[in-house]
Parts: structure tokens; C-alpha cells; sequence
């Protein structure tokens, strides 16, 4: 079962954007280049600021919807935890390019 990742960017005009994906790095570079979200085509990100593994496809969904609720003060604080904790889970897994660095 692959694992599915929450992540967090910071785009231009601070604004954050939240999505799931299997490789963020991958899907960074999507957004990167205008062919994500058309919410990142017209804010284009700027870091990638953090990134939470999930087992499945639905908790991901689920957690991508609360973090979406939240105030930006609040994801920026979910930010900090999970920018800390992904280096982490990624080491235990030895999967790869998911990272959870900034990047510019």
C-alpha cells in the first residue's frame, strides 16, 4: 500500500494551499510549473512548508479537509510539527523524494 502525503505550501501573495498526493516532491514541481491547481496557476507556490503521511487515500481526504478548516495562524503551527516529523517517517520508510523542506 502506498502511502498518501498532506502537504502544505506557502504561495506567492501569502497565501497558503493545502493537497494530498503519493509524491509531494513530484506534485510540488507540478504546481511549480502552472500544471496543478488552479488555485496554484494563479498563486504560484513559493515553499513547501510541511508534510503528514497517511495509510490511505481516505484519511488523507479526511485530513486535508480539516487542515482546510483551519485559521492560517493554526496550519502554520500544523506546519512547524509536521516540517519537523516527515524527515522522520521518511528515513523509517526509505521511500524517496517526499520531502518536507523549503524550497525556492
Amino acid at each position: 500500500m502506498e502511502t498518501w502525503w498532506l502537504y502544505l505550501l506557502e504561495c506567492e501573495g501569502e497565501r497558503l494551499y493545502a493537497g494530498i498526493a503519493i509524491d509531494v516532491s513530484a506534485r510540488f514541481e507540478l504546481h511549480r510549473l502552472g500544471k496543478g491547481a488552479k488555485f496554484t496557476r494563479a498563486n504560484p507556490p513559493k515553499a513547501l512548508l510541511a508534510a503528514q503521511p497517511f495509510e490511505s487515500h481516505g484519511d488523507a481526504l479526511r485530513a486535508e479537509y480539516a487542515l482546510k478548516q483551519l485559521k492560517r495562524p493554526e496550519k502554520l503551527r500544523w506546519a512547524a510539527v509536521w516540517a519537523s516529523r516527515v524527515g522522520q517517517e521518511q528515513h523509517k520508510e526509505h521511500k524517496g523524494p517526499h520531502r518536507a523542506q523549503k524550497r525556492k
